[in-house]
């Protein structure tokens, strides 16, 4: 009962409850005015910079700086973000002057949410990710958008700065690593290599394979001891021949030059035996020394071994350090400036002011209806015999036999208070 299927119907309801849905309609729009004025204006700049890829090719150059694009851009964010460099940048442009109230923490906090740095990752080759980028942009949101666009050209300038000190810190801290490395390793290379000289000094090494040399040598003499031995032989059985063949006085002439030729012979050998038996006296010392020396030789060749690939990492560092340092390697670079915005990114005023008017009156409505539903009186003779299918025999309306004279604002309150309800029953 009491519901709405005409338009009459929807008139008087209307008429009766005009106060509740004007003073709904009008606190509405009042509340979506001062909502409208509280909703302050967003200004977005935003900076685009581009990833590019190195002027040489990493298989004529390699750079020493490891690690993929998104891993450092992610390292130069958190910098950025820090709670100094926040504020840093706050104090530079007078960021959030008109809250003079807020703490440190609340300013770095505003800026780090109207700040966003998102990474475009770059076309993939193969089926594997290698974390390479093609595209950061840098976006912020200021009230002032020329504090928007100061705001953002700033993030992408420090992102730059650090992209680049950070590259060529990697790759001077790699090259200082490696020069060290090998400085070190020369010098225990001369330090071996003196130890060794004085190794040989002192065991009379003086030459590479005297040992072998040594050997030669004792071979070499013993053949001169036996070519002596048979001089000798052959001197003895010639003396022989001539006291048997010889006169006395030739045979004595002939013996003395035999003996003279002995004894040189005899010195000879003498003078060879002892150089045979220093030189196998000091071939029975010569494993040890040889196995000292050997080892002593071993750990020279791996210090130079060790060497040889320190200088050519070193090489490598210094090659990567010079290609950092003329902006030959991985660049970032601007490719589309921070402009300055002409018009807010927030929502019109007035349009939420209208919005909010328009949700006054339909709110207003179905307050209205939602009344009327919780208070189905039977109004009119139509609505009753819509209701129960047969119409009144005579409906008598409320009468007031005392006149009285209706003034203006009760003519129209009675308009819209809208025809009421008989007292009197129906029949």
């Amino acid at each position: 009962m009491g519901l709405i299927y005409t338009l009459d119907d929807l008139i008087d309801m209307v008429r009766r409850r005009a106060r509740l849905m004007m003073t709904v309609t009008a606190l509405g729009c009042v509340f979506s005015v001062l909502f409208a004025l509280s909703q302050q204006h967003m200004y977005s700049s935003t900076e685009v910079i581009q990833i590019a890829r190195p002027k040489i090719a990493n298989d004529l150059a390699r750079s020493t700086v490891a690690g993929s694009a998104a891993r450092r851009l992610q390292l130069i964010e958190q910098r950025l973000m820090t709670r100094g460099s926040v504020l840093a940048i706050i104090d530079a442009f007078g960021l959030y002057s008109e809250f003079p109230d807020l703490k440190p923490t609340e300013l770095v906090d505003r800026l780090r949410r109207a700040v966003r740095i998102e990474g475009v990752a770059a076309a993939r080759e193969g089926f594997s990710d290698d974390g390479a980028m093609s595209v950061l942009s840098i976006t912020a949101e200021m009230s002032n958008a020329f504090q928007a666009q100061q705001v953002a050209h700033e993030f992408a300038r420090r992102t730059i700065d650090l992209s680049i000190s950070s590259r060529i810190g990697q790759a001077r801290e790699t090259l200082t690593f490696f020069a060290a490395q090998e400085d070190t390793l020369a010098k225990a290379v001369k330090t071996l290599e003196g130890q060794i000289t004085d190794f040989r000094n002192q065991h009379d090494l003086t030459l590479p394979g005297s040992i072998e040399f040594r050997r030669a040598e004792i071979a070499t003499l013993n053949e001169a001891l036996l070519d002596i031995d048979r001089d000798t032989i052959l001197i003895r059985r010639e003396a022989d021949q001539v006291q048997n063949s010889e006169r006395r006085a030739t045979a004595k002439r002939m013996l003395a030059d035999l003996d003279e030729q002995l004894t040189t012979l005899n010195a000879q050998r003498k003078l060879l035996q002892d150089r045979k038996s220093e030189l196998e006296l000091s071939l029975e010392t010569s494993p040890k020394i040889n196995r000292e020396l050997d080892t002593l030789e071993r750990k020279l060749e791996k210090l130079r071994a060790e060497m040889d690939i320190i200088s050519t990492h070193r090489t490598e560092a210094e090659v990567g350090f010079r290609l950092e340092s003329e902006r030959q390697a991985e660049r970032l670079t601007v490719i589309e400036t921070a402009a300055l915005p002409d018009y807010p990114v927030t929502g019109s005023r007035k349009r939420i002011a209208v919005m909010g008017g328009a949700l006054s009156v339909v709110l207003a409505f179905v307050l209205a209806f939602v009344l009327e539903l919780r208070n189905p009186v039977i109004r009119t003779a139509q609505q009753m015999k819509r209701e129960i299918g047969f119409g009144p025999v005579v409906s008598i309306p409320h009468m007031d036999p005392t006149p009285r004279k209706i003034t203006l604002w009760q003519r129209y309150q009675i308009w819209l208070d809208g025809p009421k309800p008989s007292d009197g029953p129906a029949a």
